[in-house]
């Protein structure tokens, strides 16, 4: 027999179903739903929007389940850990469409939590909860990229606002964001403690975006300029000197978000679907109905396989977050971001193997729309040991935060 707390889950999965069914537009079940790609991540360009994905967010968003553990004072869903798997489990089990891809979501909202003031909480969290606002990340310069406290963009206290001036790169969606989150030097004589952390809207006077083009033909980064920017003084987080205790937590919960987007079965890696099928259907089967390539096989299978306890790692890692609620992030999140890129780049390059010559398409006839997204997708996996901090980096973190080994430098 069920015992109480296993019935109010019930109850609420069941009610979630429920609600879920009823509230899901149906224009988005049709496999060729017409949906700007860009309305998931929602923002100033969908205000009054009647896209059925921004119909959709807005849905989702009204219960607060865009950010379903958050507070109800900022707009969240209040619900438990529990209850968010459950919506969660549900929102999968249906094949619906995620209401909101929000690095707000993801990033910025739980520092504001931790570090930002009432007054902020109440500006930002709502709209990041609502989809109003798309946030981009101002982290990585030119000359500090792996050393990121090497920063150098200048924020001088002009008394009634701030001044910024100065250079980032890598910045993610930079020239369609509306916000950005940023680390700035407010103090030239110190490295570590020089550096504050400051939210600057995009549509200030002072701001020019470059997007960056990739080898896959994408161009998802931006160079980012700021010269001679005001910003209001209300607009830095904690103290004046204390953003790269920010940067740090925040970073863990980007590795995070990164390394649960290369557990599934496209992930960053490409639409890699099931990959022993792929292969199969590009170099045939044995008598057996194995495939045909014995050793491409056996890598098949050990990328399965590990993926498989990668999967079951996270689970772990989740629900020792979970029974220690309130700290966050660890700095495990930096072994599972390098186990992450690298299984997701392995996954990519047995993909490619698998199409032999078919996986040499750019453009053209002789490739179809999903070969094409194939090898474009392995392309842009090379970026998967660089973004959310290198794989070299994250070695680091792990050998000195996870293990205890003395830093070399020091020796």
């Amino acid at each position: 027999m069920a015992d109480s707390g296993g019935t109010e889950t019930d109850t609420f999965a069941s009610q979630t179903r429920a609600w879920l069914a009823e509230n899901y537009p149906p224009q988005l079940r049709a496999r060729d739903a017409k949906v700007d790609p860009e309305a998931q991540w929602g923002g100033r360009a969908f205000v009054g929007s009647d896209d059925p994905q921004i119909v959709w967010m807005r849905r989702v968003a009204a219960k607060g389940w865009t950010a379903p553990t958050w507070p109800t004072a900022y707009g969240g869903g209040g619900l438990t850990p529990e209850q968010a798997r459950t919506f969660e489990r549900a929102l999968s089990a249906g094949h619906y469409r995620g209401p909101l891809a929000s690095f707000g979501v993801w990033m910025l909202g739980p520092v504001l939590l931790e570090y930002a003031t009432e007054a902020q909480k109440r500006e930002h969290l709502p709209k990041i909860i609502n989809g109003e606002i798309r946030w981009c990340q101002g982290y990585s310069e030119p000359g500090a990229g792996s050393d990121l406290a090497s920063l150098q963009t200048k924020c001088e206290d002009k008394g009634d606002h701030w001044l910024i001036n100065g250079q980032k790169i890598w910045t993610s969606y930079a020239n369609k964001a509306d916000w950005c989150f940023c680390l700035v030097r407010t103090d030239t004589s110190k490295k570590h403690e020089g550096i504050s952390f400051i939210l600057i809207d995009m549509a200030s006077p002072g701001i020019e975006t470059r997007p960056i083009k990739l080898i896959s033909g994408d161009s998802p980064f931006c160079e980012t300029f700021f010269t001679d920017l005001k910003v209001p003084k209300d607009n830095l987080v904690g103290r004046v000197g204390g953003g790269w205790e920010i940067a740090k937590r925040l970073l863990q919960y980007e590795r995070q978000n990164i390394s649960g987007g290369f557990g599934g079965g496209g992930g960053a890696g490409g639409a890699a679907g099931d990959l022993g099928q792929l292969a199969k259907d590009y170099i045939g089967v044995d008598t057996s109905g194995a495939l045909a390539d014995s050793d491409l096989r056996g890598r098949i299978t050990q990328n399965k396989m590990d993926f498989q306890a990668f999967n079951l790692t996270l689970s772990r890692v989740a629900s020792e977050a979970r029974s220690n609620a309130g700290a966050g992030p660890s700095a495990a999140t930096s072994i599972i971001k390098y186990a992450a890129a690298t299984l997701a780049q392995q996954r990519s390059e047995l993909m490619v193997e698998a199409l032999g010559y078919q996986g040499l398409g750019w453009e053209g006839d002789g490739f179809d729309a999903a070969e094409k997204i194939m090898t474009r997708g392995w392309l842009r996996s090379k970026g998967n040991s660089i973004e959310g901090g290198t794989s070299e980096i994250n070695i680091n973190v792990v050998a000195k935060r996870v293990l205890g080994l003395p830093d070399p430098k020091a020796v």
